[in-house]
C-alpha cells in the first residue's frame, strides 16, 4: 500500500512539473510573439530662432501629449533645414524663407507647404548707436544699412544660409551695397550665438524679434530699426516627400502639420510671450 502511494505521489509530482513547464513555455512563446511597443517620432528640421525663442519647448510637449508623437528637433539655419529635406533626413520642416520653401515643393522635395505664423526682423545695436540709426533711420532698414556701410560700423552677419541670413542679403542687395571689409563679420552661427557676439563686439545685427526679446535681459543691445515692410518674417511648415526613402514618417509628419495648423496650437502661438514680454513673439496665420 505504501509503495502504491509513493508511486502515485511521484506521478502527481511529475504531472505538476510538466504542466508548469508547459504553461511557462506557452507564456514565453506568447511574449516572444508580441512586438515591442513602438515609440512614434518624427525628425523636425527647423530654425534656431524657433528653438532660441523657447517656442518649441512651449509647443512640442503639448503635441506629444495630444498625439503620442515625439518631435525630435534639429535646429539649424533654414538653408540647412531645406537641404536636410532634399536629402531625406527629416520628416517635416518649420522654416522661414518662403520663396525657397515654395521652390522646395515645386522641385518635388516637399509635398505640401502652409503658412504657420509670422513675426518680424529688427536691427539691433549698441546703446550708443554709433551710426545714429535710431535717430535717422528708425523705420528705414535700407537707409540704415547704407549708413552702416558708410560709417563702417561693426556688423555681425549670421553667414550661415539661414532664413535670417537670406533676408539680410536681400536687404543689402536692395540697398545696392556689397558689404565687405573688417567691419562686416560673418559668424556662421545661430541667432542666439550671433546676438551674443554682437553684444560682445558692440556691433549691429539683424535678428528676428522673438529671439531678441527672449534674450534681451542678458544683452546690452537695443532695437535701432523696426516696423518696416521689408522686415516681415513668415514661417511655414512643409511635409518632406515620403518618396525620398522608406524612413520618412509621412503619417506622423502629417499629424504634426495638422496639429500646428489647428486651433489649439494656433491659440498657443498667439499667447506665447505675452506674460513675460507684454506681446506675443509670433502671430499665428495658418490658412
Amino acid at each position: 500500500m505504501k509503495k502504491l502511494l509513493s508511486i502515485l505521489t511521484s506521478l502527481i509530482l511529475v504531472f505538476t512539473l510538466l504542466v508548469g513547464c508547459s504553461s511557462t513555455n506557452e507564456q514565453n512563446d506568447n511574449a516572444s510573439t508580441q512586438e515591442p511597443q513602438k515609440i512614434t517620432s518624427i525628425i523636425l528640421a527647423t530654425t534656431t530662432s524657433t528653438r532660441d525663442s523657447g517656442l518649441l519647448d512651449y509647443l512640442l510637449p503639448e503635441f506629444k501629449k495630444d498625439t503620442g508623437i515625439e518631435a525630435k528637433v534639429v535646429a539649424v539655419g533654414t538653408g540647412k533645414a531645406l537641404q536636410m529635406g532634399v536629402d531625406g533626413e527629416a520628416d517635416a520642416l518649420l522654416v522661414h524663407a518662403k520663396d525657397k520653401e515654395e521652390e522646395f515643393v515645386k522641385n518635388g522635395d516637399g509635398i505640401e507647404r502652409h503658412d504657420v505664423m509670422y513675426n518680424d526682423f529688427v536691427l539691433v545695436g549698441p546703446k550708443d548707436d554709433p551710426a545714429k540709426l535710431k535717430e535717422n533711420y528708425s523705420n528705414d532698414i535700407i537707409g540704415a544699412l547704407k549708413a552702416i556701410n558708410e560709417n563702417k560700423a561693426k556688423f555681425i552677419s549670421r553667414g550661415d544660409d539661414s532664413g535670417t541670413h537670406k533676408k539680410e542679403l536681400k536687404l543689402w542687395k536692395k540697398a545696392e551695397v556689397t558689404p565687405e571689409g573688417d567691419f562686416y563679420v560673418e559668424a556662421g552661427k545661430g541667432m542666439g550665438d550671433v546676438l551674443k557676439m554682437a553684444d560682445e563686439m558692440q556691433g549691429y545685427t539683424l535678428t528676428d524679434r522673438a529671439t531678441y526679446l527672449s534674450m534681451k535681459d542678458n544683452l546690452s543691445l537695443e532695437i535701432t530699426v523696426e516696423k518696416n515692410d521689408d522686415l516681415f518674417n513668415q514661417y511655414g511648415v512643409i511635409l518632406v516627400n515620403p518618396d525620398k526613402n522608406e524612413n520618412i514618417n509621412a503619417d506622423s509628419a502629417r499629424k504634426f502639420m495638422e496639429w500646428i495648423l489647428g486651433e489649439k496650437a494656433q491659440g498657443m502661438i498667439a499667447e506665447y510671450g505675452k506674460d513675460k514680454f507684454g506681446q506675443a513673439l509670433f502671430v499665428p496665420n495658418a490658412e
